[in-house]
C-alpha cells in the first residue's frame, strides 16, 4: 500500500488493474485501517476516474457472495447517498410502493455512513433480519414481491471499511460503488446521484450494461427526485430536465422531506407514510420516485400512467401489504 499511496500523492491516477488489486486487497484484509483510511482520503480531494471506478466495482463483484433469485425481472431503487441533505428514506419507501404495484424488487442497501439513517438502519428498525441465504431471499421476492440485500453480507470489502466510513462521516467513493454492485444483477435500476459529474460517470458505465436504467439528480443537490427543484433525468435513450410540477404535481421545501434526527424517528416517518398518513409533500416525493422507477421498466405507456400505478399502490395499502408480508417472513 505504501507504494500505491506514494503514487497517488504525486497526483497520479490508478489503472483499472491497480484499482481492482487494491480493492481486492482491502476485501482480503491485506491492509490495516490506517492504510485504508489514507487511501480513501485521496478520493475526497480529487475526482475518481472511470478506470478507477470500474476497477473498484469489478473487485467488489469478484469478491461478492453470489445469489440467484430466479427468473424475475428485478428492480433496484438506490441513491449514492452523500448528498448531506438528510431526507427521509425515499428510495426504500419507493421500493415498497413499486413492489405493491407488482414489480419485483431486490433492494441493495447499507447503514448510513454520511447520513443518520441509511436503508439498512430503517429496515432493521422495521424488523427485517439481514441474510444472504439464497432460498429465504428468493421466497421473500416471490411472496412479498421484495427482498433486502444488506451490502456487507454480500461484499467483504464493505464490511472491512464499515467502521472507517462511519468514523469519517463524509461521503467516500464507496457511496459511488453501492448502486453498481447489487448482487442480484437487477434488470431495471433507478439510481440517484449527488452531482452532475457522478451522473455522467454512471451514464457511461450503465450504458455498457444490458439493464434499463434511469439516473436522477435534483439540481439543488439531492440524490433523488426531491421536488425542491428541477430534476435531471438520464435514461438509456437520452437526457432531459423535468420540473417538480411535471414529476410530483407540486413543489416542496427541504423541511417537508427532512428525515429526523435519529434512526427511530426515520423509522417512524417510514411507517407513517406507508400507512397512508404521510403529508402531501412526503407522499408526492415518494410517488414521483416510485413512478420514475416503474416508468423505467417500459411496462407503462407514459410517466403519468406509472404515477397512477404508484398512487394506487400507496392508497390501496398494497405497498403496506408488501412490507407486512416481508416482515412476517422473518
Amino acid at each position: 500500500m505504501k507504494k500505491i499511496l506514494q503514487f497517488l500523492f504525486e497526483h497520479k491516477t490508478l489503472s483499472y488493474q491497480q484499482a481492482k488489486d487494491v480493492l481486492i486487497g482491502i476485501g482480503n484484509g491485506t491492509y490495516n485501517e490506517h492504510e485504508i483510511t489514507s487511501f480513501v482520503t485521496v478520493y475526497l480531494m480529487r475526482s475518481i476516474t472511470i478506470n478507477e471506478l470500474q476497477g473498484f466495482r469489478d473487485a467488489l463483484l469478484e469478491l461478492s457472495v453470489k445469489i440467484d433469485l430466479g427468473n424475475h425481472k428485478l428492480m433496484d431503487i438506490v441513491g449514492t447517498g452523500g448528498d448531506g441533505k438528510n431526507s427521509f428514506n425515499i428510495s426504500t419507501l419507493s421500493c415498497f410502493i413499486v413492489a405493491g404495484a407488482g414489480q419485483k424488487v431486490a433492494k441493495h442497501g447499507n447503514y448510513g455512513a454520511s447520513s443518520i439513517s441509511g436503508a439498512s438502519n430503517v429496515m432493521e428498525q422495521l424488523g427485517y433480519h439481514f441474510k444472504n441465504d439464497n432460498d429465504k431471499l428468493k421466497k421473500e421476492v416471490e411472496e412479498a414481491g421484495i427482498c433486502f440485500l444488506h451490502a456487507p453480507l454480500f461484499h467483504p470489502a464493505l464490511k472491512v471499511v464499515g467502521q472507517m466510513r462511519r468514523n469519517l462521516g463524509v461521503r467516500t467513493f464507496f457511496n459511488m460503488l453501492g448502486p453498481m454492485v447489487n448482487p442480484a444483477s437487477p434488470t431495471y435500476q433507478l439510481v440517484g446521484v449527488y452531482n452532475l459529474e457522478m451522473a455522467r460517470i454512471y451514464n457511461y458505465l450503465l450504458q455498457q450494461t444490458e439493464r434499463a436504467f434511469t439516473i436522477i439528480h435534483s439540481l439543488d443537490g439531492y440524490d433523488e427526485i426531491s421536488l425542491t427543484n428541477d430534476t435531471k433525468v438520464i435514461t438509456n435513450n437520452g437526457e432531459s430536465i423535468k420540473t417538480a410540477l411535471q414529476l410530483g404535481k407540486r413543489v416542496v421545501i427541504p423541511q417537508d422531506i427532512y428525515g429526523g434526527n435519529t434512526v427511530e424517528e426515520s423509522a417512524e416517518l417510514f411507517r407513517s407514510i406507508i400507512n397512508g398518513d404521510g403529508t402531501d409533500a412526503q407522499n408526492a416525493v415518494v410517488l414521483a420516485n416510485s413512478a420514475m422507477a416503474l416508468h423505467c421498466t417500459g411496462n407503462y405507456t407514459s410517466y403519468e400512467e406509472a404515477f397512477q400505478a404508484a398512487l394506487n399502490s400507496l392508497e390501496s395499502k398494497a405497498a403496506l401489504n408488501a412490507l407486512q408480508k416481508l416482515i412476517a417472513l422473518q
